[in-house]
């Protein structure tokens, strides 16, 4: 999908190295803004796509001490600012209870149906504020403004929107696709490394997925993006979103070619990289990839330090074959009791597959844990 430049319309006076990714869905159409800079022009940016709209800020405690400022600074010059609530990071404030009270907060900021919530940090800020914006007076937009590199190029585009039962993560939730997103490349400059790593899985999965060039790309650049290169980060960025919503506008609601996106969350959404060095074993092992496959990726991972084998999981409780496999059974995209596999028949070639038989399952699994465990021995 090709980037437009939308800084040629009136009002826009978008600086220079900022990129543009459309996600088309009809009357829906947003825009992703990507590059350095976008957070501080953040009240400029809204206004001239939303119009003056008063906007409430969710974020959390860790995001909020590194770049709340710069956007309360912006919304407040313009007097777009109706408030900020702070909450703890982690996961657990993923939680109905916390969704009741940021609802009744944003509803006190006085937030009307035309304003806006303004969801600030990484992918538990994002699904949480996007779910509250979805049902305060049964609908307000929101802004996606990601600070970490996954919620740039994954959890910030789509309009997944979630929070967490006692039953499973995300199990609550609804699609509400964002109005904008604003993707600063220069808030990734304070992330450490593991969160880097953590976003860069996701960004590799798109050229494994469905694009070998963009993976060609990566194999010459991912050092670049790792030292922090301004335009290779960009550049990075905006072919991941555009991959993900080229995706993600024939197929909003995963019914089809959006569960592509889950290459290797079937064999664990905790450690991505290990879980997509699995499944292209996987497919090597049911006779879709060539041999060899699975050994380049596994290189291309380890060699930005991402786990490619249990082995590779640090401190004691690995799992065992039997915990991994019922793991999966609890996975949302279960049919009629079969599991759905993002499997692969080559880098750049994934497919769905409801057709693999549990017992070939169960013994690729006994290999992969009993093998890797005892070569660590």
């Amino acid at each position: 999908m090709s980037d437009t430049d939308p800084s040629s319309r009136p009002g826009s006076r978008q600086r220079p190295g900022v990129a543009s990714v459309p996600v088309e869905l009809a009357e829906r159409r947003y825009e992703v803004l990507i590059g350095p800079g976008v957070l501080q022009d953040a009240a400029q940016l809204i206004e001239s796509r939303l119009g003056p709209v008063r906007c409430g800020i969710v974020t959390d405690r860790n995001v909020a001490a590194r770049h709340l400022v710069p956007l309360e600074t912006s919304l407040q010059a313009a007097r777009r600012h109706a408030g900020t609530i702070v909450l703890e990071p982690g996961e657990a404030t993923k939680s109905m209870a916390r969704l009741a009270e940021l609802t009744d907060g944003l509803l006190e900021m006085g937030l009307e149906r035309s304003d806006v919530v303004i969801a600030l940090g990484g992918g538990v800020i994002g699904d949480l504020a996007g779910f509250a914006a979805s049902v305060i007076r049964r609908g307000v937009r929101y802004v996606q403004i990601p600070t970490s590199l996954l919620a740039q190029v994954d959890s910030s585009v789509g309009g997944k929107t979630a929070v967490n039962s006692r039953l499973g993560k995300n199990l609550i939730g609804a699609f509400h696709q964002p109005a904008l997103v604003l993707a600063d490349t220069d808030v990734l400059s304070t992330l450490p490394a593991r969160e880097l790593r953590a976003g860069y899985a996701e960004v590799v999965k798109y050229g494994l997925l469905g694009d070998r060039e963009f993976y060609n790309w990566l194999e010459v650049h991912r050092a670049s993006l790792f030292g922090n290169d301004a335009s290779i980060l960009t550049e990075a960025v905006r072919r991941s979103v555009a991959a993900k919503a080229a995706i993600v506008a024939r197929d909003e609601t995963e019914t089809g070619d959006r569960m592509l996106l889950n290459l290797g969350h079937t064999f664990g959404h905790a450690l991505e990289a290990w879980a997509v060095a699995q499944a292209f074993r996987f497919s090597e092992a049911m006779g879709f990839a060539p041999v060899g496959t699975a050994a380049e990726v596994s290189r291309h991972l380890s060699s930005v330090g991402l786990p490619t084998c249990v082995s590779d999981i640090p401190g004691p409780g690995r799992p065992t074959a039997a915990e991994l496999v019922h793991l999966m059974g609890q996975d949302k995209k279960v049919r009629a009791g079969r599991l759905t596999f993002i499997l692969a028949r080559g880098i750049g070639e994934a497919f769905i597959t409801r057709e693999v038989e549990m017992d070939r399952l169960v013994d690729f699994m006994e290999r992969e844990v009993g093998g890797q465990e005892a070569g660590a021995a």
